[in-house]
């Protein structure tokens, strides 16, 4: 079956799908993107990533004419011509052909493309017997904007993903220039605490996550506290329970951070809550109301 992409208010075959070799996305990571999990052919809130693009759109002022109702229906329409069911769907937003110029007041034309294919999985081992991450040690600049953007300058956090590689474990924790947690290099991280939950508060310098805002408002109906703040590396590894979240993963389970044991190595109560929480959330969304 042919896979299709979405390219500028056209779906094409994915191998004739091409942009311009001056694209400022490629020339410069002058860009977003959104990665979202499909189940049973529905994106798992869909509006949420709409919201969070069109914000950073605004932010960086990149002059894209598309409303969300469209991109909606253009990852819907993706997703019914390549068939697929349980999915993971990119979109991809840059400025545009660069104009000669690094100013942001040219006559730009937004290159847009999503792509969508079959879900792979994460293996089952790591939600059964959870991962071990690393503190890494590129920190998140503090003073950059980009912090709170997933924008296209992602060489940070590939270099702290295989700096995790490299030592052999799931993830690579990044604190930020003050020293405190941030966030993983794909994922946000939750700790637990005397059966409180703990994560790092926006101030710390990190994306806020579609996942994370949903496990954020879970929590209070699960009858656990949620606290946002300040989280040092010592009380993090320290801690009772460690979780990471995306909309890929979920919700996955660590039980070591830099070699030290978390939760005596094995998954916590309280993470096996949350994630069942989850995925109850998932079952019980607009997803499965047809």
């Amino acid at each position: 079956m042919e896979e299709y992409v979405y390219l500028n208010g056209h779906f094409v075959p994915k191998g004739e799908a091409t942009i311009s070799v001056f694209d400022r996305g490629f020339l410069y990571g002058d860009g977003l993107f959104e990665t979202m999990r499909v189940y049973s052919r529905r994106v798992f809130m869909l509006d949420d990533h709409l919201f969070r693009l069109f914000d950073s759109i605004d932010q960086l002022k990149i002059p894209v004419k598309m409303q969300k109702h469209d991109l909606k229906s253009a990852i819907e329409r993706l997703i019914e011509l390549n068939n697929l069911f349980d999915a993971y769907v990119r979109l991809t937003v840059s400025r545009g052909i660069h104009t000669g110029t690094l100013t942001l007041d040219g006559n730009y034309e937004p290159t847009i493309v999503i792509t969508a294919k079959e879900l792979s999985p994460y293996p089952q081992e790591y939600y059964a017997g959870g991962t071990k991450v690393v503190i890494g040690s590129i920190r998140q600049n503090s003073f950059s904007p980009l912090s709170h953007h997933k924008s296209l300058n992602y060489l940070d956090n590939i270099l702290a993903k295989e700096e995790a590689r490299e030592k052999g474990v799931f993830e690579a924790i990044l604190l930020n220039t003050e020293g405190y947690v941030s966030e993983g290099t794909v994922s946000n991280v939750f700790m637990v605490e005397s059966g409180r939950v703990f994560t790092p508060s926006l101030m710390s310098h990190l994306l806020p996550g579609v996942t994370r805002k949903a496990v954020l408002e879970m929590i209070p109906q699960l009858n656990l506290k949620v606290v946002e703040r300040m989280i040092s590396m010592e009380e993090f590894i320290a801690s009772d329970e460690v979780f990471l979240t995306n909309s890929i993963m979920e919700i996955m389970p660590v039980v070591e951070v830099d070699g030290e044991k978390i939760g005596g190595g094995k998954p916590g109560p309280v993470s096996r809550k949350v994630a069942e929480g989850y995925k109850g959330l998932v079952s019980d969304s607009f997803l499965f109301d047809d």
